[in-house]
């Protein structure tokens, strides 16, 4: 039997092939970096901006008044529509009158009898002083008679009384607007007893122009605005402080008033102070009872500030942050102190001095320690006033 010898030369040439071909992979698989993620930056913008403090509150009416029978009788009359606006004297309610009108007449006539007795006490008198300094009648007549006439100039002054109350019964049965305003729905209708036993309510009338709107400071923002106004609070109302309000759905703060209204007592139980500001409303268009966010300067006068856009702005458990491209280009975390925004700009007060690179775009790229390839930002114009 014949025994073949193995064809190592074949083998050979495989092995030399495979090594070959690992070579030529390995130089084509060498790992290049990539380049640095690109982002935006910008300067902080140096402006004069106001610091301010921003609370909720709610709105409330500036007069309200509940119309009720001050006399007893039947409704006669209602003189307006559901929800009108109403003025100042304007005839609302008129209740039964014949009754006191017929009660006026009565003290009337009441007055007059009583100064017809006090005339005639007054003649007697005379006359019977007259006949006892003729020695013609007694002390006694003379003293009865002036028993009556003063008797009858008591009964005189107390019928003018009853006649001024039975006018003044007689004027509540009209009732009128006590002030320009806007009533609420009538609570009696025509033909109901009203005032029997009670003073029943025909009504409710609002003033709304001006309104009020009523809000708390803490007692940490108000030390604050103490020490930056240097006036307390008693100081800041007679000098009608400025503050600006919006309502829920509303961008901004569109109204401006001024502080009304400071408590004198701070409440030991939340540490707060509560608060009241007037603002014009001659449309309507602010109700009593609304939700109301408002905005109250901290100092009247303005200082230089740092601003940043509010996209620039994040947020970690050490509080808030920028993040930065230093002169090596490399991304660096920086915390800052956030004041007020305004048009969209943050202010800084604290963290920043201003020659900053500061990445406005790309953050999710950004990682400090890692390096960036910065690129500057459109430049933009400060905002010339405060957002209201």
């Amino acid at each position: 039997m014949t025994v073949r010898e193995p064809r190592r030369p074949i083998i050979w040439v495989s092995v030399l092939a495979l090594l070959v071909w690992a070579a030529a992979c390995g130089d084509r698989n060498v790992y290049a970096p990539p380049p640095p993620p690109k982002v935006i930056v910008s300067q902080p913008i140096r402006q004069s901006v106001t610091d301010y403090l921003e609370f909720t509150g709610n709105t409330q009416a500036f007069n309200t008044v509940k119309l009720r029978a001050r006399v007893e009788g039947f409704l006669e009359k209602v003189l307006f529509q559901d929800g009108d606006r109403v003025k100042k004297g304007q005839v609302l309610f008129i209740i039964q009158q014949n009754t006191y009108q017929a009660k006026l007449q009565q003290a009337e006539a009441e007055v007059l009898a009583q100064k017809a007795r006090l005339e005639h006490a007054q003649t007697e008198f005379v006359r019977f002083s007259s006949l006892l300094r003729q020695k013609a009648a007694a002390q006694t007549d003379v003293d009865r008679w002036r028993y009556e006439r003063d008797a009858a100039r008591a009964a005189v002054l107390a019928g003018e009384a009853n006649r001024e109350l039975a006018k003044l019964n007689l004027s509540y049965t009209t009732v009128v607007a006590p002030f320009d305003g806007r009533i609420d729905r009538r609570l009696k209708d025509v033909g109901n007893l009203v005032g029997a036993g009670e003073e029943t309510v025909l009504a409710e009338i609002n003033q709304i122009d001006p309104i009020y709107a009523y809000y708390t400071i803490n007692e940490r923002d108000l030390l604050q605005v103490m020490a930056h106004a240097q006036e307390s609070p008693e100081e800041a109302e007679k000098g009608k402080w400025p503050i600006y309000m919006g309502l829920a759905n509303q961008p901004g703060y569109p109204y401006e008033g001024y502080l009304d209204f400071a408590a004198i007592t701070v409440n030991p139980n939340t540490g707060t102070l509560l608060l009241r500001g007037v603002f014009p409303n001659p449309q309507a268009m602010i109700l009593p009872g609304l939700f109301a966010r408002l905005r109250a300067p901290v100092h009247a006068t303005q200082r230089s500030a740092l601003l940043v856009p509010q996209e620039a702005i994040g947020f970690d458990q050490l509080g808030p942050y920028v993040l930065l491209v230093n002169d090596k280009n490399v991304v660096e975390r920086r915390s800052v102190t956030l004041g007020a925004v305004f048009d969209k700009l943050q202010v800084i007060q604290e963290g920043l001095k201003g020659p900053e690179q500061v990445i406005v775009d790309g953050l999710l790229r950004a990682i400090p320690g890692r390096q960036v390839h910065p690129e500057l930002a459109a430049a933009k114009e400060p905002s010339k006033s405060p957002q209201k």
